[in-house]
């Protein structure tokens, strides 16, 4: 067994003893050959753990490693992924390198409130960490020093069940430790790190937990230790858990521990990448440490400005933590240090008036505190500027120091296998390291016969899913016949299936597609051209709201009139949303514009071949175009009933004239020919250009080169020519 191994594990075979480092690093997840490791292993069990190697070893007997450490077949996938491994992590070569050839003991602090690496890590609820864990994915594959920062939930987000009359419930499991990815954080002296927190007059101890995606490190932060009282240790029990005072302790943990964690680590960043303002207190344990050697507060709050970087996730203006100054200001009394005399003065950094009363704004502070600023959409940037113009009184709008960098995905996390074979034939066998243009082109020399067998065999495996799932749920809690049906076990295997998988909030418009429920039962049940609609996502337990649409949408699922052909998929996570954007035909997309700030969901299910079909809101308004799906544009009007109604005509209409006919309209060889055009052009403009490569790339040119530069490392730009959003 190796030292960083999985504690209380048998001794594994010696030609296999590094399985469990592999299982341990979640760079496997994403790695075509390290994932055939543990499918060889053994199937049943890898789908049974939902794909959990670590989970997975403490459960194989023993006999059963010495078969495999025995097959030439398994220790040939083993060794290719070893061989993969170990130059990800240690690898003196990359795009990183070739840009900053020396910046050695330097690296880039990202904080997040949640991260999405793996269903096995449930740390997790929605968009923010997923795009989080792509972020880190892609810089390990790009070579980037990143540590990211965040929170070792032990109850993570909460699972839902739905009631048989369609209302959430949300239940909380503790995390089994020793079934997770997670290994203790250890300090460059040996010793387990733990740091401490002032909380108001008492002092929180927080454990550190590591967890390593190839050559990407992941602190997460742990207040369950024993010598804290009871409720401190609830602190980061759960995800978005708790009051407006535990939000902000949270908070404080977040970023002072954070920035105090990466201290006990050895850690030295030249750039603090904020990610939302929930860790926006990073600026205060920073400031604290430069005024304490010496710095004024003005030099001090220059040089937090000229080395942070904020990007900004929402226009919804609910989604910003605002907290009453008494209590952020009653909880950072054991902070403040040398700082204590500037404490007006920073306090003021996160004022701000939103037509409520002055709060203190996390989202406020880091405008201010953040010499590099942007948002997740180029509409999204336009919205930003206006929403928070009093922070820029004096500049014009365009003036605004917001920039724009578009979210992406993970290619290699969520591609389907079986299209990526595809990809491996016409596209060459490195296409995973490449995202030029001409690359994709090669993607129209797919033939159509293959193009569709791989897109009916992934709709199959996703309906195979929804109806075992079903099944689990009957056996296992012996859910009613409604409840059954509800979840999608009369979907048909070769009918146009839509997707909507998303949080379920108000500004999403959930029902939309149901405002003419007649219209819409037309469309459903035409003979010979049936369509299915399947929906997941939860709410937040706080959003009464959200769950009244959820219940709505899930009453339509047992509504006869529909036939079954409406499903609600419940406990959507990471496991299910692989299933969704690679299974499904169409990916609908509905928010009230311009709320919607990019959202990736659609650029997971593009990548797959699964047009989108949406409002012109977030990434969309930048990847329409015209032949790679369809924009709903149901016109401006004066108000919101107008809006929704001529938004759900213009949606009917388009399933009507463009959507099923394309989908049902074949050849004598039943090949869909006007649809699979559709299906490649969304592949061949959606792959080099919405993915986290072209993404995290314009973070390092232009968010990240100014503080590099500034810190007196030389910082060479890219040459060549290469996709960027438009």
């Amino acid at each position: 067994m190796t030292t960083i191994g999985l504690s209380g594990l048998d001794a594994l075979p010696r030609r296999i003893d590094r399985l469990d480092e592999l299982a341990l690093d979640l760079w496997w997840s994403w790695n075509p050959h390290a994932r055939n490791v543990f499918r060889r292993l053994d199937y049943t069990l890898w789908r049974a753990t939902a794909h959990n190697p670590v989970r997975m070893l403490r459960l194989l007997p023993p006999a059963e490693l010495e078969a495999v450490a025995r097959d030439p077949a398994f220790l040939d996938l083993y060794d290719r992924a070893l061989r993969g491994l170990d130059p990800t992590r240690t690898s003196t070569k990359s795009w990183w390198s070739e840009r900053v050839p020396a910046m050695p003991g330097r690296s880039i602090a990202y904080f997040s409130a949640e991260f999405a690496i793996h269903q096995s890590l449930p740390i997790y609820a929605g968009g923010l960490g997923v795009l989080a864990g792509d972020i880190c994915k892609e810089a390990s594959d790009l070579g980037l020093p990143l540590l990211g920062v965040g929170f070792m939930y032990p109850q993570g987000y909460f699972h839902q069940q739905v009631s048989a009359d369609g209302w959430q419930q949300e239940s909380y499991e503790r995390l089994n430790w020793a079934d997770a990815p997670v290994t203790p954080a250890v300090t460059p002296g040996g010793r387990p790190c733990v740091v401490t927190v002032p909380l108001g007059s008492r002092t929180v101890k927080v454990a550190v937990w590591r967890v390593r995606l190839g050559r990407t490190k992941l602190y997460l932060l742990d207040t369950g230790l024993e010598e804290n009282a009871p409720w401190d240790r609830e602190l980061t029990a759960r995800l978005y858990g708790g009051d407006t005072e535990t939000r902000v302790q949270q908070e404080i943990i977040l970023g002072i521990g954070g920035v105090r964690a990466l201290r006990a680590m050895g850690a030295n960043p030249v750039v603090w990448h904020l990610n939302e303002g929930h860790a926006a207190f990073v600026v205060l344990q920073r400031m604290r440490e430069m005024i304490e050697q010496g710095r004024s507060f003005e030099a001090t709050l220059a040089e937090v400005r000229r080395t942070t970087v904020f990007t900004t996730h929402t226009p919804v203006p609910a989604g910003h933590d605002t907290f009453p100054f008494q209590l952020v200001d009653s909880h950072l009394a054991g902070c403040w240090g040398t700082l204590g005399s500037h404490r007006e003065a920073f306090l003021s950094l996160g004022h701000y008036d939103n037509g409520s009363g002055p709060r203190f704004n996390m989202t406020a502070l880091a405008l201010r505190t953040a010499g590099r600023v942007n948002a997740v959409s180029r509409l999204h940037a336009g919205v930003t500027r206006d929403m928070w113009a009093p922070i820029w009184p004096e500049a014009a709008p365009d003036q605004r120091p917001v920039h724009a960098v578009t979210n992406g995905i993970h290619v290699g996390t969520w591609v389907a296998h079986r299209l990526g074979l595809v990809f491996d034939r016409y596209l060459g066998g490195d296409w995973r390291d490449q995202r030029d243009d001409a690359l994709w082109d090669r993607v129209l020399d797919i033939p159509d016969a293959e193009l569709w067998g791989v897109r009916q065999e992934l709709r199959r495996y996703l309906l195979d899913f929804i109806r075992e799932r079903a099944r689990q749920r009957w056996a296992d809690e012996r859910v009613g016949a409604g409840r059954v049906l509800a979840a999608g076990t009369l979907l048909d295997p070769n009918a146009l299936t839509i997707g909507f998988a998303r949080r379920f909030t108000e500004y999403k418009r959930p029902e939309l597609i149901f405002t003419d429920p007649a219209r819409l039962g037309r469309i459903l049940n035409a003979p010979k051209r049936p369509v299915q609609l399947v929906f997941a996502g939860k709410a937040h337990p706080a959003d009464d709201g959200g769950k009244h649409h959820l219940q709505h949408v899930y009453q339509r699922a047992l509504d006869a009139a529909f036939a079954g052909r409406v499903a609600f998929v419940d406990d959507y996570d990471l496991h299910v949303a692989h299933f969704l954007v690679q299974g499904c035909d169409v990916w609908l997309n509905n928010p009230r514009k311009p709320l919607e700030a990019s959202g990736t969901s659609g650029m997971k299910a593009a990548l797959n071949g699964v047009p989108h079909l949406s409002i012109g809101d977030g990434w969309w308004a930048e990847g329409y175009s015209g032949d790679n799906g369809w924009l709903i544009d149901g016109g401006e009007h004066p108000d919101r009933a107008a809006t929704d109604a001529a938004d759900a005509d213009a949606l009917y209409t388009l399933l009507e004239r463009d959507v099923v006919p394309a989908f049902y309209d074949r050849d004598r060889d039943d090949l869909p020919r006007r649809w699979l055009p559709i299906v490649r052009q969304a592949i061949r403009t959606v792959a080099p250009r919405f993915t986290t490569r072209r993404m995290v790339k314009e973070y390092v040119e232009q968010m990240y080169a100014p503080a590099i530069r500034a810190s007196g490392y030389k910082y060479t730009e890219e040459t060549g020519d290469r996709p960027v959003s438009p």
